[in-house]
């Protein structure tokens, strides 16, 4: 089975605070994927804005759980 897109994932309520500070976009938490793994973060339309977690998690139900549980390390840049 497939893991969920990022597109696809819940997000949360509280939106990214570099991405907002850096963009001036107020965009939903959610989990997104890279090379390096799941991590907590905020797109738009046209991609990736930013990554606001310190951590990355070997799985998307692992970032996800950590998105809601609060349970990870806010970055302080995107």
């Amino acid at each position: 089975m497939s893991e969920p897109s990022a597109s696809s994932s819940a997000t949360a309520v509280r939106s990214g605070a570099p991405a907002l500070a850096w963009t001036g976009k107020r965009l939903p938490l959610q989990v997104l994927r890279s090379a390096a793994g799941h991590y907590i973060g905020t797109q738009d339309d046209e991609g990736p804005v930013s990554r606001e977690s310190v951590e990355y998690f070997p799985t998307h139900l692992a970032a996800q759980r950590a998105l809601d549980t609060h349970a990870w390390t806010q970055r302080a840049h995107p």
